[in-house]
């Protein structure tokens, strides 16, 4: 039995990721903050499979107690603050947990012997990109400092994998959303409210730059991407992406027509969730990882868009039964 650990598992990905290691025969440990509220709902229908320790990537020291009690063969180091807005408003959080938390991932990882470490970069490292798709030889250029800390631990993997021989891969994955998307992410917001609204609990959605591209992939497939990556013989960074790009507008069209809805009824733009510094457009190019891992998406971006309305709606639907209840 293959020992892991995930930080950040109770996030979107780590709660996907931490199901498929399950299903492989994993005995699976996740790294989560002690905090006045107990936020594991993505995870309790695992809990009791899988081991939880706490810690913070930010603190090395209990990192590497961590690392020296679960002796893992392999590390996924999803831990991050990841909203990109809110990385304008908390740079220096945003770097600390971002960058100096996987400086402690590495470090960590290097004291256990074979211990293979699959780091979480982002396509939000691009930036204004000069190349269009873009893929791993694309240079970086970050638009936010959420972007820029992401590119500075992409390379510290790079380099402790040159350095000292460390199994440490780098999946840059762009856009990946599922119904266990945080909610003040654009595509949950947006289903979110399709959900309120469709039950009379909402009237309207205020978002930002509508004009924005991004490429929109699922979570649950991109985490098997991850894991493919760990299991070859040598290192290496990959792009995982579905290779389509839509707007935040067509994504607002698809998920209000999938209730039966006009976007334009509902949606309005407000300056407060604009980025001082903008991305236009990333699209991912993911012909490695087709080539050498075998990966490809096995979700349309159609098929994602209707089950994060279907879950959304059924959400509503129960606070509707509750607030009619009071």
């Amino acid at each position: 039995m293959k020992t892991a650990l995930i930080t950040g598992i109770t996030g979107q990905d780590g709660s996907y990721l931490a199901e498929l290691l399950l299903a492989k025969g994993y005995d699976v440990h996740g790294v989560v903050r002690r905090s006045s509220t107990f936020g594991t709902q993505r995870i309790e229908h695992i809990f009791d499979r899988v081991t939880l320790h706490y810690g913070d990537v930010t603190d090395g020291g209990a990192l590497m107690r961590i690392v020296g009690e679960v002796d893992p063969d392999e590390i996924y180091n999803l831990a991050a603050q990841s909203h990109v807005r809110v990385s304008f408003d908390q740079p220096a959080y945003t770097a600390d947990a971002v960058a100096i938390g996987t400086l402690n991932v590495l470090e960590a990882a290097r004291t256990v012997p074979f211990c293979r470490v699959y780091q979480a970069s982002s396509s939000e490292q691009y930036g204004n990109a000069s190349a269009e798709p873009q893929n791993e030889t694309t240079p970086f250029r970050p638009r936010s400092p959420y972007g820029c800390a992401k590119v500075f631990a992409h390379h510290l993997a790079v380099n402790y994998r040159e350095s000292y021989g460390l199994h440490a891969s780098c999946g840059i994955l762009f856009n990946h959303e599922s119904p266990r998307r945080g909610e003040t992410f654009v595509t949950r917001k947006i289903t979110r409210a399709v959900g309120r609204i469709k039950h009379g609990l909402q009237e309207k959605l205020f978002l930002g730059n509508l004009d924005a591209m991004r490429d929109w992939g699922y979570a649950g497939d991109y985490v098997e991407a991850m894991w493919l990556m760990l299991q070859q013989d040598e290192p290496d960074d990959y792009v995982i992406a579905t290779g389509k790009a839509q707007t935040v507008r067509e994504f607002c069209e698809a998920a209000f027509a999938a209730a039966g809805m006009d976007y334009r009824d509902h949606v309005e733009t407000d300056p407060r969730y604009y980025r001082p510094a903008e991305v236009d457009f990333l699209l991912g190019d993911a012909l490695k990882a087709s080539r050498v891992l075998g990966w490809q998406p096995a979700t349309k971006p159609e098929e994602l868009v209707g089950m994060m309305v279907e879950a959304d709606i059924e959400l509503a639907r129960q606070e509707y039964v509750v607030a009619q209840s009071r």
